[in-house]
């Protein structure tokens, strides 16, 4: 919306000019022309054209500057805005008794460059200033606060907002790590998300029926245990279609986290340099590590490929490939690792019972 009213002043101005410029050209000029109105048209015409121009390159300005803002931390925005704030009071002062000096008429210019170019150059110098000796300053103002001189250092970062997807939502497992407490932050669920889910919960699918209840009943869990982290933002993109594409540009905006389990949606992000938090990657990566030697409790469920062999699986999934191992079909057994094997499929752990190992 803002996007398309930047754009819209500057077409409305620039056509407006373009269409009032025809009454500075002089009286004799305009009677040679047989119709004035059409040229009015034509050169507001024109000026639209210009203004459109200039509106997509000042809402590209607009929106640049505003993720950059939104990228710093507040102690910079507050120091850097402290110091121009000094930058142009302290070009006034200097500049106040030059204004008193007699300047004759034909040099009466000379003052507003003056003013224009001191104002520019102390605002920078003041800002300048700030990046350099911000932190300083955040200590004067509360020198007793470890906080305050965290923040100072750069040491201490406010933790980053995560933006829900669906499917992060529907796996539920979001719900599990909020109660850890290893996630931080704030959660926005965008409105367009909301309705995803709604529109499951509604579709004539069973099977996706059930996932977007699932969905729904998780996030109403989530809100009434953490109220004060789980926001619904009411934010929508009506010209972008697809759900995927609104949560990259939403967590664009915003600099947020994208939090997900959605390999392809993962990939996308990536490549439009928005950070991902993927719950599957922390799976993986949480996944207890067996070395040769650990001894495991594993429920030998079916034979092998060769004739001796056994084969269970751990909680996560893994496979467990256990020598020695169908006499125990059935049955639960301590064994030992003797080895592991990464495969593109994932990983294979191979053992032996601990019977057999002390035999």
């Amino acid at each position: 919306m803002l996007d398309a009213f930047i754009i819209g002043i500057f077409i409305i101005a620039i056509a407006g000019m373009g269409y009032g410029a025809i009454d500075l050209v002089p009286a004799d000029v305009q009677a040679q022309v047989t119709n004035l109105d059409a040229v009015r048209f034509i050169v507001a015409s024109f000026g639209a054209i210009i203004g459109l121009a200039l509106g997509l390159t000042a809402q590209t300005a607009y929106r640049r500057l505003e993720a950059n803002v939104r990228s710093q931390p507040i102690e910079t925005i507050l120091t850097r805005a402290v110091g121009w704030v000094l930058g142009l009071l302290l070009a006034n002062l200097m500049l106040a008794p030059i204004f008193l000096l007699p300047i004759p008429q034909e040099f009466a210019f000379v003052k507003p460059m003056m003013a224009v170019f001191a104002s520019v150059l102390f605002s920078f110098l003041g800002v300048s200033l700030a990046d350099t000796h911000g932190r300083t300053f955040l200590r004067l103002i509360n020198p007793s606060s470890v906080e305050t001189l965290l923040v100072a250092e750069g040491t201490l970062k406010p933790a980053a907002t995560k933006v829900l997807d669906t499917s992060c939502i529907i796996d539920g497992r979001i719900e599990e790590l909020l109660g850890t407490g290893f996630v931080e932050g704030q959660m926005i669920v965008p409105q367009f998300v909301l309705q995803e889910l709604q529109l499951l919960a509604d579709a004539s699918n069973d099977q996706k029926r059930v996932r977007g209840r699932r969905g729904l009943d998780i996030l109403n869990r989530m809100q009434e245990s953490y109220p004060n982290r789980i926001v619904i933002n009411s934010e929508d993109y009506e010209d972008i279609q697809t759900v995927d594409a609104k949560l990259i540009r939403f967590a664009q905006e915003i600099n947020a986290l994208l939090l997900t389990n959605d390999y392809n949606l993962s990939k996308v992000a990536s490549l439009q340099k928005v950070p991902v938090l993927n719950v599957n990657d922390l799976a993986q990566a949480i996944r207890p590590i067996y070395l040769p030697g650990d001894s495991l409790e594993l429920k030998i469920l079916k034979p092998g490929k060769e004739p001796e062999q056994g084969v269970g699986y751990l909680e996560d999934g893994t496979m467990v490939v256990v020598e020695e191992g169908r006499e125990y079909m059935g049955d639960e057994v301590q064994v030992v690792v003797t080895s592991a094997l990464q495969t593109s499929a994932g990983r294979m752990i191979f053992a032996k019972p601990q019977a057999s190992m002390v035999a």
